[in-house]
Parts: C-alpha cells; sequence; structure tokens
C-alpha cells in the first residue's frame, strides 16, 4: 500500500495556505520593530518585546504537534489547526499597528507586544501543523518538490506582505507620516488586507485538500518500516520524544540553530541598522519621514530576498537531485553568510539589493532543505509532534538572539545595529558548515533515482 503520488497543482492548493500565512508574516517581520519604536520602544529594547514570541512558540509547537497527531475531526487532522492558527493570527494583525487605541488600559507599547507575541505563535500553530500535511500526505520522493513548493508560496506571500507599504506610498501615493506616537495609515492599511489574505488562502486549502485517514497513515508506516505501534498515548511521551529523537534530527538541531539566529537578527535590526549605517540617520530617530522612508525601503528589501526565493525554490528540487540535499543547503547558506556580511561595505541603499539577493538563495534553502531530509528519518505517526519538536531548534536561537542582541547593540556595537547582520552572517556560515555532519536518510535512493 503506497501513498498516491499528487500533482502539481494538488499539491500547489495544498501548501496554498502558505501565501498568506507568509504575507502577514512578512509584514510583522518588516514592520514590528517600527511599530513598536513609534511606539516609544528603544533600539537595544526591540528584541527584547520580540523574545515573547518565540517562547509562546517553545512551549505551544509540541503541544499543537501532539495533539494535531492524534486529532480526527470532520475537518481532518493537521486542517483545524492551521485555520485556528490563522484566525487567531488575522486578529494580531489587525490590532498591532492600532495598539494606540487601548491606552485606556495599558502603554500602547505593551499592547503591541502583546499582539506581536499573538501574532508569531498564531503563525507557528499554523505553519507547523501545514509542514506535517505535506509529509502525510506525499510520498518520500515528492516531498523535496512538495517542500519546495511551499517555498516558492512563502516567497510569493512574502514579496506582497514586503512590498506593500513601499507600493502604497511609492505608487499611489499615501503618505507615510503620521504624528508621533501613531501608526501610519499605509502601515495600517497593508495589515488589514495581510489579515484578510491571511483567511482567504488558509481556506483554499481547507477546502481542495483531502487528508489520509490515521488508520490509512498506520498502514503506509506499517508497509515502510514495520514499527512497533507507540504503546502508550499521553501528552508526557512529548518528553520521551525528544530524548529519543533520531540522529538526522539531532545533527539539523544545530545547523538550524545557527540559521535561525541569524535570520532573527536580520528581521528584528535590519530596519535601525539600514537607518543609520545606509541612510545615516542618528540611532535615536525612529519618528521622522526619512526614518519611514528607511522601513519602507526595508520591507521592499525583504520583498527581494523573498521573491528570489520563491523562483529558485522551483529549481531546489532539481539541484538537488544532481548534487544532493546537504551540498545544496550548505552551498545556499554560504552564498547568504556572504552576503549578510557584505552589507557593512554597501553605502548605496540601492545596491543592498544584490545582499538581498544572495539571502534569498539561503532563505529558500533553509525552508526546504532541513524539512525534505528530516521527513525521511521520523515516523509517520508522529510526524506532527517531531515537526513540533524541530521547531524548538527554530525558537530556542531566535530567544537567544533576543537576549544577547539588544545588550550587544547598545554596549558592543554602540548602538550600530549593522553589526547585528555581520554576525549573523557569521552564523550562517557556521551553519553550512554543520550540515556536512547531518545524515540524510534518503538522499541516496533521490541521488539514484536521478
Amino acid at each position: 500500500m503506497n501513498k498516491r503520488k499528487l500533482s502539481f497543482w494538488e499539491i500547489w492548493n495544498m501548501s496554498f495556505g502558505f501565501l498568506g500565512i507568509q504575507m502577514g508574516f512578512a509584514l510583522q517581520n518588516a514592520n514590528a520593530s517600527r511599530i513598536l519604536q513609534i511606539f516609544g520602544a528603544d533600539v537595544h529594547e526591540l528584541s527584547w518585546f520580540w523574545i515573547v514570541a518565540p517562547l509562546t512558540g517553545l512551549i505551544v509547537q509540541p503541544i499543537i504537534g501532539y495533539y494535531s497527531d492524534k486529532t480526527w475531526t470532520r475537518l481532518g487532522r493537521r486542517r483545524p489547526y492551521f485555520l485556528t492558527g490563522a484566525v487567531l493570527a488575522s486578529l494580531g494583525l489587525l490590532l498591532m499597528p492600532n495598539a494606540d487605541m487601548f491606552t485606556a488600559f495599558m502603554p500602547a507599547l505593551w499592547v503591541g507586544a502583546g499582539m506581536l507575541m499573538i501574532m508569531d505563535a498564531s503563525f507557528n500553530v499554523a505553519m507547523e501543523p501545514f509542514r506535517a500535511l505535506v509529509a502525510d500526505n506525499l510520498p518520500s520522493d515528492q516531498r523535496t518538490l512538495g517542500f519546495s513548493v511551499q517555498t516558492a508560496l512563502i516567497g510569493f506571500g512574502a514579496v506582497i506582505g514586503s512590498w506593500l507599504p513601499y507600493a502604497f506610498v511609492n505608487w499611489f501615493g499615501i503618505s507615510n507620516v503620521a504624528e508621533v506616537g501613531k501608526v501610519p495609515f499605509h502601515l495600517l492599511l497593508s495589515f488589514i488586507i495581510g489579515a484578510i489574505v491571511l483567511i482567504g488562502s488558509i481556506l483554499v486549502t481547507v477546502f481542495t485538500t483531502k487528508e489520509y485517514t490515521p488508520e490509512e497513515l498506520k498502514a503506509f508506516e506499517e508497509e515502510s518500516d514495520n514499527e512497533k505501534p507507540e504503546e502508550t498515548s499521553s501528552l508526557l511521551n512529548i518528553f520521551s520524544d525528544f530524548r529519543k529523537m533520531p540522529l538526522t534530527m539531532k545533527q539539523l538541531s544545530w545547523v538550524q540553530f545557527f540559521s535561525w539566529f541569524a535570520l532573527f537578527g536580520m528581521w528584528v535590526f535590519s530596519t535601525p541598522a539600514i537607518a543609520h549605517h545606509v541612510y545615516g540617520l542618528p540611532i535615536e530617530d525612529h519618528s521622522s519621514k526619512a526614518y519611514q522612508d528607511a522601513g519602507d525601503w526595508v520591507g521592499f528589501l525583504f520583498g527581494v530576498y523573498n521573491a528570489v526565493s520563491a523562483i529558485f525554490a522551483f529549481f531546489l528540487p532539481a539541484i538537488a537531485l544532481k548534487i544532493g540535499r546537504k551540498l545544496t543547503h550548505s552551498v545556499c547558506l554560504v552564498i547568504g553568510g556572504v552576503s549578510f556580511i557584505s552589507m557593512y561595505f554597501i553605502s548605496n541603499e540601492m545596491l543592498l539589493i544584490i545582499p538581498m539577493i544572495g539571502i534569498g538563495f539561503a532563505w529558500a534553502s533553509i525552508l526546504a532543505m532541513p524539512y525534505a531530509i528530516l521527513a525521511g528519518a521520523i515516523p509517520a505517526r508522529k510526524m506532527g509532534v517531531y515537526m513540533g519538536i524541530f521547531n524548538f531548534f527554530i525558537v530556542l536561537p531566535q530567544i537567544v538572539n533576543a537576549l544577547i542582541g539588544g545588550p550587544l547593540v547598545k554596549y558592543f556595537y554602540n548602538g550600530n545595529a549593522m553589526y547585528a547582520l555581520v554576525i549573523s552572517g557569521v552564523s550562517f556560515i557556521i551553519a553550512a558548515l554543520l550540515v556536512n555532519r547531518v545524515k540524510d536518510v534518503d538522499d541516496k535512493v533521490i541521488l539514484n533515482k536521478s
């Protein structure tokens, strides 16, 4: 008994919700820091406000993964979870830039930070069951394609989300200036559109994609590896599963740690880094029109790396067939690392497009290769919980960066956040070296088929 091979468009529809998830995620990544600064945060405090989101993900993800493995409802196994995550993330998108509406109850800065927490946790609730859905529904030789299609949709959604504020100002003439302490209208409008697209794209997946029943998945697993069924069913099994995680997952955990440490630094510090280092603005300036222009340009740059990743994702399966998934991932990470470091030597904002192209190659690979490698090393009956546990190695480096990133910028970099981006480059290169230690269970099978 084998899983049915899906057509390209079936895989596309199955992953389509990622377009909306990543559109919202991109709006958050490109604009949350400057929104928090509008509400009164200092640059060295930004990483501390971001820390709540990965902390929440650290707790929520394995639980969501565990219960999505055990759930079967009229909507299926994974779909109830990413639909719920999408609804909550949409509420966060609507409320974060409007946090000043709640100043009668608490400062806007704290409300905004709370909405950031809700958004990021909800995106994680939606994303990991989505990744498990791809692994559930696809045979092993289609998983690289499946995760690459996901990466492409992530890229398309992120381009739209990243470019919306820039487009409203430069293409439609909407002002990016507001009163002190107020979020400009072009950002408010962008977040509203992001919430609508998020819900709509998730519904496309919910209504067009069927899931295998738990009984069918169990039959597939018994056919492939004859593993014994799980002896007990308890939420506490998460801890034993963590201890028993496959060797491949342990090795990938270090790759993920340094990859996501770098990405967190980029998302948190890009706007103040580029505003100060490239635009020449004072470190304390976060309300002027020039600063808003810098922030809009950062959004455009984020759109560039996501556009590159969306296009490059279609080439990843073919490249991996030729040289293997490990080498593909390692090369992409090195390109991304060198690109980060090169930003320190750039003084013209237009030239920043060049390193963003390199970062796009790395981002495409980060979103596809580790999951394609991991899916072949974990049992199907625990796909959800292990995808949730794997999220540890995404949120833990963000927590570490959140704790040390702000003090490093303040006390070691004299407020120049560009050095945080250089450290991101070094971190990418370390991750690339660690890829060589990873055991890819399916790699020989994939290469033989080429």
